[in-house]
């Protein structure tokens, strides 16, 4: 049984331009092991776990970086899966409860891979690389797991709601909304679905016509739709603002009573609300991942940002995640820049701005549903759009990261880096904090949808520029990343003169950077307005009165956590008329 495991990344590997300097510094191969050899078939190096003696040379000398050696705490076992010879391996995995169980954890560390074990569309190979039957398989799995996959019987109905709802954009191309529910609905349910999610308005509208959140939202009712024994939804928040989330849980929770549902979620707030569990993923990312076993919510997700597990006695982070007891306050510096009112109007939609201005050391978070003009908001102050009246920021240095990133063709992240406009001290230190070093060689289209938005915000936060515009820089970001782009963020504004406006629907993360608050109201689509900065409890109860939610923090972990509906906290805040998380 392995203590460690080897990730050798065969797109950073390029022979031309090492030749095998892991092969020629390996302490066993040069006693006369065969530790790390050339595969034939392949011509990539092959790493034995078994003999790697845990050195880190081939680590240090590879100058691709592409390998990964990972001593682990103990003794792991066989994994459950393995993608190849040093790939990815999954260790365990969470069983179904009934009621709603969140999947926490960052990204790359097997939570998909989990859900395709559970629903049989991933056959275990227990690492051996070959195919196996599940007569074989059911006998070597743990009691629990035996249960499940026998109780469930290969006759199981399950129904996915993958993470990139993109692809049901490519698979149902000729579909309207309607063709589409019509077609899943096996409970006759699809009137009540539409009716909650808000479909009505889009029933005739083709796939290929839906904006994002319009096609999350009907990828779930497609998914609640079919008439399944477990139902799996991957990553349902993304492109829905705070009330469509809020709205969407709900949903969730509703659902989940007498039903098995398990939700991957990274919007904290949104995962804590809607969930009766929580199953903590671990490991290192794109190398090897586990799953502990089933817990409370909200021990559950403090245990995740505290790093270690009580129960398994497990620390799997070397350092916690601590929030502040105390939000991000209004600064008293200097005025950057004031703008004036803005108006734009686009085709039927309307959008007006009061007047406003930012401070240096600022951060000014900019929150409201979806459609009322917040990303138009922000071309306008870039420059990319010219208003009708009033103008943006012309006299400053922009550096803007757009809500939709487009990847250069033939261009690598290191190319993107080297330009002559990034501060390259600030570039070290994104990069660092980021993860991004690893990718330097990659081309820019080969990314993750994760991987390429940190690359954007990593670029965008380079850039010698006055003031910082991010739209929706958090989407696709897991939990650590979103809390480590946080204190990144508030590091380089906060100690230099400069400046940012942020666009985000993830209330823990605005919470977390934000100095003042820009509200914006109106009617999807229709029209839209944007308040004058306010100060962060005046922003923070306007935007919660307006999404009909109270917030509170967490005694032990301070992060801020939605009240259910009518709960005694929940009235007791309203009646106050303070809708915005207290201090503890």
């Amino acid at each position: 049984m392995a203590t460690r495991v080897a990730i050798l990344d065969r797109e950073l590997c390029i022979r031309e331009r090492c030749p095998y300097q892991c092969i020629k510094v390996c302490p066993p191969n040069r006693m006369g092991d065969e530790c790390i050899v050339v595969e034939e078939s392949t011509q990539f190096p092959v790493i034995a776990e078994t003999l790697c003696i845990g050195c880190g040379l081939c680590v240090k000398k590879c100058p691709m970086n592409c390998i990964t050696i990972i001593n682990l705490a103990g003794e792991e076992g066989k994994p459950i899966y393995q993608y190849g010879t040093n790939q990815f391996r999954l260790y365990n995995f969470p069983l179904p409860a009934e009621g709603v169980c969140g999947i926490v954890g960052k990204n790359g560390i097997g939570k998909t891979t989990a859900l395709g074990i559970l629903s049989r569309k991933i056959t275990p190979n227990f690492g051996e690389f070959k195919e196996h039957s599940w007569e074989e398989i059911i006998p070597r799995l743990t009691i629990s797991q035996r249960r499940y996959f026998e109780a469930a019987g290969e006759k199981q109905k399950v129904s996915m709601k993958v993470q990139n709802v993109e692809q049901i954009r490519k698979a149902a191309s000729r579909s309207t909304v309607d063709s589409l529910l019509s077609k899943m609905d096996e409970r006759n349910a699809k009137e009540g679905l539409v009716k909650k999610f808000g479909l009505t308005p889009i029933l005739k509208r083709k796939i290929t016509q839906l904006s994002g959140g319009e096609l999350q939202k009907v990828a779930l009712a497609a998914a609640l739709l079919k008439d399944a024994d477990i139902y799996y939804l991957d990553e349902p928040s993304n492109y829905l603002d705070i009330e469509e989330r809020l709205k969407s849980a709900l949903i969730l929770r509703e659902f989940g009573e007498g039903r098995k549902l398990m939700v991957v979620e990274h919007d904290l707030a949104i995962l804590d609300y809607m969930s009766d569990y929580v199953f903590i993923f671990y490991g290192e990312e794109n190398a090897y991942g586990t799953s502990s076993g089933i817990k409370p919510v909200r021990n559950g997700i403090n245990e995740y940002l505290f790093g270690f597990l009580k129960e398994e006695n497990i620390k799997f982070r070397e350092r916690e995640i601590r929030m502040s007891g105390f939000s991000e306050r209004e600064r008293k510096g200097k005025v950057k820049v004031s703008y004036p009112e803005l108006k734009k109007k686009l085709g039927d939609f309307s959008l007006s701005c009061e007047v406003g201005d930012i401070r240096e050391g600022e951060i000014v978070g900019i929150v409201g549903k979806n459609a009322v003009g917040k990303t138009t908001f922000i071309k306008l102050l870039a420059g990319v759009e010219d208003p009708d009246e009033g103008q943006g920021l012309p006299s400053l240095k922009i550096s803007y990261k757009p809500q939709y990133i487009e990847p250069q063709e033939g261009v690598t992240v290191d190319e993107m880096f080297s330009s002559e406009n990034i501060d390259s001290f600030i570039s070290e230190k994104a990069r660092r904090e980021l993860g991004i070093i690893k990718l330097m060689e990659k081309p820019l289209t080969s990314l993750s949808g994760g991987e390429l938005q940190r690359v954007s915000i990593a670029y965008a936060l380079s850039q010698k520029a006055d003031v910082f515009l991010f739209d929706e820089p958090t989407a696709f970001l897991d939990i650590e990343q979103r809390l480590r782009f946080s204190d990144l963020l508030r590091s380089v504004i906060g100690e230099s003169e400069k400046s940012a406006f942020v666009v985000d629907h993830d209330v823990v993360f605005i919470d977390s950077i934000a100095n003042r608050l820009i509200v914006f109201d109106g009617q999807s689509s229709i029209r839209g307005h944007a308040s004058s900065p306010h100060n962060k409890v005046e922003g923070m109860n306007a935007f919660l009165s307006m999404a009909n939610i109270t917030m509170r923090r967490d005694k032990d972990s301070k992060r801020p956590r939605i009240n259910k509906p009518d709960s005694v906290l929940d009235r007791e805040q309203r009646s106050s008329g303070n809708f915005y998380a207290r201090e503890n």
